[in-house]
């Protein structure tokens, strides 16, 4: 037994294992190094030295692989997170996503499963939180964002080494019901009738750019005069306007008791526009020629705005502006929308759903994908998906498709059976 408690020899770098007087097998596994430079060995016991010698195996397999938590404070999920979405994310995405990765993280990760170690999470702690997710009324597709941020987040810590595997990468991703399954482009009389209604419109050249040529509400509001060829009748898709973001300008001791972008002294802490980063997103798209007669009477009747307005005029170049000039809130622009298709009377739909009729449109005419694609600014990549997602097959169509089989397969021998049968009645 003293041989046994005696620490045995090893040369440097290698694993230490020796009995204690506590009666317990013991090792000192060399996994790397600490931030500061000095080596750093992880300490197990087991009470047997076979189960020790498994999980010196397996903690050295992890070390020679680099998948070994790292030495040093261990993260919990929460603050793996937060230091996550302010750190790393923030720097890497746009502002957009990274509002939704903040959101998923504050509202749902941290308060799910922030409490554990994150190299202990388990796929399960997962899969539990969606379904308290989906009890408490959460949406399919919030749960999905949530799962989506965990995959990316854990991704980064596996990457980083301070877990040994992406727990959210292993768990089962809530289940979607396809919302794009149960949307239904606008027909082509429905697309009439919002013209109709669009043209009684102040800016009625924005909505058809959405409806005919399927522009995002960011590429639309984020268009300038400089970007417009009227001769040429195309125009640039260059930038997107960014939903506006507002911090308190009241103070701390005398709180307005409102929401910050309600804040009589609130400051925007957004910029209005990002440049558009993808090769396929910054393109040129052809304008119709009655949308560009559209176009033209939509900037002779901002000129007139000009005039009228004077000093109260705010100059921002933008093709589509408040009636005394700057860019259009996202916000409005939406209300806007919803109010065009009750006046019209159409069915209700997202103001995004105006890019699937504008696909579903181009595909019903022939358009070649290729083509699809550059109106659209899907990138090369992604294009099949995004044709899947986005072009939706009319009834009519199916219908056709149905009656044109019929008369190619069952036409004929249809007419000889009904020949055959008026013979034998003779």
């Amino acid at each position: 037994m003293k041989d046994q408690q005696k620490r045995s020899r090893r040369a440097n770098g290698e694993t230490a294992v020796y009995f204690g007087k506590d009666g317990r097998w013991h090792a000192r596994v060399p996994m790397g190094y600490r931030d500061n430079g000095e080596p750093y060995r992880r300490h197990i016991t087991r009470l047997t030295e076979d189960l020790l010698m498994e999980e010196v195996k397996r903690l050295e397999k992890q070390r020679d692989q680099g998948t070994a938590q790292q030495p040093g404070k261990l993260w919990t999920v929460e603050k793996w997170l937060w230091h996550w979405v302010e750190n790393i994310a923030k720097e890497a995405v746009s502002e957009n996503t990274y509002d939704g990765y903040e959101v998923a993280v504050r509202v749902h990760l941290v308060p799910g499963i922030g409490k554990h170690r994150i190299d202990r999470l388990e796929p399960e702690h997962l899969e539990s939180l969606y379904r308290r997710m989906k009890a408490k009324g959460s949406k399919p597709a919030t749960a999905h964002q949530a799962h989506r941020t965990a995959r990316t987040a854990l991704g980064e810590a596996v990457r980083r080494g301070h877990a040994a595997k992406n727990a959210a990468a292993l768990a089962k991703p809530p289940r979607v019901e396809e919302a794009e399954d149960e949307i239904e482009p606008y027909s082509v009389e429905e697309i009439q009738s919002l013209l109709i209604e669009v043209n009684k419109r102040r800016n009625s050249a924005r909505w058809m750019l959405a409806l005919a040529l399927g522009l995002r509400q960011g590429e639309t509001l984020g268009l300038r005069w400089a970007d417009v060829d009227l001769e040429n009748e195309y125009l640039k898709l260059r930038r997107n306007r960014l939903r506006p973001k507002y911090a308190h300008g009241c103070k701390e001791a005398a709180p307005c008791g409102r929401k910050a972008g309600y804040c009589p002294l609130r400051s925007q802490v957004r910029r209005e526009t990002k440049n558009t980063k993808s090769r396929a997103g910054r393109r040129a798209v052809p304008l119709p020629g009655p949308l560009v007669r559209m176009l033209r009477a939509h900037k002779e009747v901002q000129a007139r705005e000009r005039k009228a307005t004077g000093d109260l005029w705010t100059e921002s170049e933008y093709v589509f502006t408040k009636p005394r000039g700057g860019p259009l809130s996202p916000n409005t622009d939406y209300h806007d929308w919803k109010k065009l298709i009750t006046d019209a009377g159409v069915r209700d739909a997202r103001l995004h759903d105006a890019r699937h009729t504008a696909a579903t449109v181009l595909m019903l005419l022939g358009v070649p994908d290729r083509v699809i694609d550059q109106i659209m600014g899907w990138e090369p990549g992604t294009s099949a998906r995004m044709r899947a997602r986005y072009l939706h097959v009319p009834d009519a169509m199916l219908k056709d498709v149905a009656q044109k089989i019929a008369e190619a397969i069952w036409g004929p021998s249809e007419k000889v059976l009904v020949d055959k049968d008026q013979d034998n009645e003779v």
